[in-house]
């Protein structure tokens, strides 16, 4: 039998295998298809790609334009074909080779015209002929394999039924089946020849093993719903981790630091829009999401870049360990007063209080924390943890001011740091310097320069105020030169109680003078703008929450972001609830439901809440007795506890039991449990999960600006015109809120857990308008009621 009728033979049969054996376990496009590759092999007397033991089933996958998970049940179906083709082409003589093909071609030409003796050939000119021959063969010949199918911009459905899968795997997966796409074929498709992306990408896409995260792969995606003519953002609404930003923005410029909050805010096709729209957008972005647009927040932005603070790192509240003896190390007094400094803005900064200054501060605090205080004292008030720490900040900036170069950016007064103690705070010329300086910096005076004067008249008061009883504070104090005389030392030192009756007098005008022209620099209301104005301020806030549970992340995946988003969600949806203030809400206990709850005695000794599972009421109740609360003698208490049970509303018990079940552990990640409800993700930088009052401010305004503020370039985010917030702001919400439904300023308070008064001055945003329409809703009654 000849070479081609043996080959015609073999390829009616393995024809005849195909449609007897492949054809019931494929679908007609993929049965023709390896169909066609077995066709091939035989014409060209190829034999089956091979491994070292097998069948090299993934290149055959690739010939054929298939999936592996498609051909891999049908293995034992397709290897006898394969074995009979292999069998085939080693009986089938080779093929002649390409000099010979040449020699031949050559001996036909010389029967038509003579050709010189082959002697006198020369030896160059054959291997030059041979190697021209051999150049136009390979040309000729036709690349091994099955032709690739040819490229369909927009393919045609092989079914037209369409099923919307949830999770993205599953509907790319049907998208590519229902057109007949392999991820081989899908990446010719879709990915251009100068681009990097692999084809193994959009196999690891298909597994789950992977997910797209990058802008390139964004655009990839993008192009696929095109192709497949999806609605646009089709693919990445189905992506598990909605929460994570893309990465591979270009944007060569700024920081690490910078690039990684600006990436959530960007667009996935920020890489190629025209160099003005992305300065648009960066601008956009810095301006209302990551610094807040008011005139306090860029005026706050300012000031943190110029550090001048004194810290008191050894104080802890109701004793002191500054009076340890590391901290009483003696440091070696240097006289500064003719010191040269080369860079005065080297000196700005925050630094630790020299030990002297350490020791003033820790007594003020221990007599102002103590339970009682020491033998011979007085005193009228005393302070809470937060108020204490608030008072050292504040005075800490007061000592910075006044240790802070005068050539530097923060143009300070320039007294060595050697020099400072409280007894220079009984000079009315002190003072007055700090008001002013504080005045210059912001450009008009403020409640803060009131309140800082306050703090001076508590502790110079008559026979209760800390500084004048510490007489022997006059012997540390220096003159300053311009500010404080060597005669106004001596008479302080001669006369303690005068200096403090002359500071109490001076200091008591100054309050009147300044609150008469003081300006309210930062208001409470402006970030929270367009909630206030709706006509339901909780609805408005509401879709932060709704947000929150449309981006949550896939549980099975990504625990971590999962367990974050949902403590997210919790803190607004307690905060809207509950109307805490920012300390009762991050300080509040959890007990676990099946488990003991705190006793009330215990609560109020901790002085913290508790969230619990009340059997009685069948539900999550949140107990905080009244001394937890800033306001504890308030008239909205009575001395009894704040109690209420959380409606199970929205889902809310779903995800406090799925928080407290699972969520927490995985932000605990195995370090201590502080046993508040809300803890931190606990890193390899931070093992404490306690939040404090930064952290869970910033915790709050990381939400707001991801799912709060609305951004037009990446429609992302649930209010338009929102700006950056803390948690204090939700309180304005509740009371306003009732306000716009009642009208009345009593219920008001109830949802704040303070006094009517305290709504109207600092709470409620209930303007004329809003009480017309409310009265104009109760009269209209009478008509649409005839």
């Amino acid at each position: 039998m000849t070479e081609p009728a043996h080959t015609r033979l073999l390829s009616r049969k393995i024809s005849d295998y195909c449609r007897i054996r492949l054809d019931p376990l494929f679908p007609p496009q993929e049965s023709a298809r390896i169909r066609a590759f077995l066709l091939n092999l035989i014409s060209c007397s190829k034999k089956p790609p091979r491994k070292l033991r097998g069948y090299d089933w993934q290149e055959i996958c690739i010939l054929c334009g298939l999936d592996d998970k498609a051909i891999r049940s049908a293995r034992t179906a397709i290897e006898p074909a394969l074995d009979a083709i292999a069998r085939n082409t080693k009986t089938v003589p080779k093929p002649a080779t390409i000099a010979s093909r040449g020699s031949t071609k050559s001996q036909g030409h010389a029967r038509e015209r003579p050709q010189p003796p082959r002697a006198k050939a020369s030896r160059p000119s054959r291997h030059k002929k041979l190697e021209r021959l051999e150049r136009e063969a390979t040309a000729n010949r036709q690349k091994p394999g099955m032709k690739p199918r040819a490229i369909e911009e927009f393919p045609e459905p092989l079914f037209a039924e369409a099923c919307d899968h949830p999770s993205f795997q599953a509907a790319l997966d049907f998208q590519m089946r229902r057109h007949g796409d392999s991820y081989w074929h899908l990446h010719r498709a879709v990915v251009r020849d100068d681009e990097s992306l692999d084809r193994s990408t959009i196999r690891h896409w298909l597994q789950g093993s992977k997910s797209p995260r990058t802008v390139a792969s964004m655009e990839v995606l993008a192009r696929i719903e095109r192709r497949y003519r999806l609605p646009p953002g089709y693919f990445k609404a189905k992506l598990p981790l909605q929460t994570r930003s893309a990465s591979g923005h270009i944007l060569d410029d700024i920081g690490s630091a910078e690039r990684r909050r600006l990436a959530w805010h960007l667009p996935d096709d920020f890489n190629t829009r025209r160099s003005e729209e992305q300065e648009e957008i960066l601008e956009w972005v810095r301006r209302v999401i990551i610094s807040g647009s008011t005139d306090y927040r860029r005026f706050q932005a300012a000031a943190l870049k110029q550090r001048y603070a004194i810290r008191f790192p050894g104080i802890t509240y109701g004793q002191s360990d500054a009076a340890n003896d590391g901290y009483r190390l003696q440091r070696q007094q240097q006289d500064d007063d003719g010191a040269l400094f080369t860079d005065p803005d080297l000196m700005s900064g925050v630094i630790e209080a020299p030990p002297v200054l350490g020791m003033e501060m820790a007594d003020l605090i221990r007599f102002k924390t103590a339970t009682l205080t020491a033998f011979g004292l007085q005193r009228n008030g005393v302070w809470g943890e937060e108020t204490a720490s608030q008072k050292v900040e504040h005075l800490g900036l007061m000592f910075g001011a006044l240790a802070a170069h005068p050539r530097g950016s923060v143009r300070g007064y320039g007294i060595p740091t050697q020099h400072l103690t409280f007894g220079l705070l009984v000079f009315p010329s002190v003072w007055d310097w700090y008001v002013q300086w504080r005045e210059r910096r912001r450009g008009f005076y403020t409640s803060w320069e009131v309140d800082m004067l306050r703090i001076s008249l508590a502790l110079t008061r008559k026979d209760t105020g800390w500084l004048r009883q510490q007489p022997h504070l006059a012997s540390r104090i220096r003159p300053v030169n311009g500010l404080v005389s060597p005669t106004d030392v001596d008479r302080a030192r001669g006369d303690w109680e005068d200096a403090c009756d002359v500071y109490f007098k001076h200091a008591s005008s100054r309050v009147k003078e300044i609150q008469r022209i003081a300006r309210v620099h930062r208001d409470p209301f402006e970030p929270i703008m367009p909630v206030l104005e709706a006509d339901s301020p909780v609805g408005e806030y509401r879709k932060i929450t709704e947000e929150i549970l449309r981006l949550l992340p896939d549980e099975r995946i990504h625990r971590r972001p999962a367990a974050e988003a949902v403590r997210s969600f919790l803190m607004l949806r307690f905060g809207l609830h509950l109307g805490l203030r920012q300390k009762n809400l991050r300080q509040l206990m959890v007990s676990e439901r099946g488990r003991l709850p705190r006793s009330e005695r215990q609560l109020a000794d901790m002085k913290r809440g508790e969230l619990r599972w009340s059997e009685r009421e069948k539900g999550w109740e949140v107990l905080i007795p009244s001394v937890a609360f800033k306001n504890a003698n308030s008239s909205f208490f009575g001395s009894k506890p704040f109690r209420l049970v959380l409606p199970n509303l929205g889902g809310l018990y779903e995800h406090i039991e799925a928080y407290i079940d699972r969520h927490r552990r995985v932000l605990l990640g195995g370090s201590e449990d502080p046993g508040t409800f809300f803890i931190k993700t606990a890193k390899a930088t931070s093992k404490d999960a306690a939040y404090d009052r930064n952290t869970f401010y910033e915790a709050w305004r990381l939400t707001i600006q991801r799912y709060g503020i609305y951004n037009p370039y990446t429609q992302r985010g649930a209010i338009p015109g929102l700006l950056p917030h803390g948690p204090h702001n939700v309180r304005d919400v509740l009371a306003t809120h009732i306000l716009k439904q009642t009208g009345s300023y009593e219920q008001a308070s109830y949802a704040i857990q303070d006094t009517p008064e305290m709504v109207a001055h600092h709470y409620g945003r209930f303007l004329p308008q809003d009480k017309a329409a409310l009265a104009a809703r109760i009269l209209n009654q009478v008509w649409q009621a005839a």
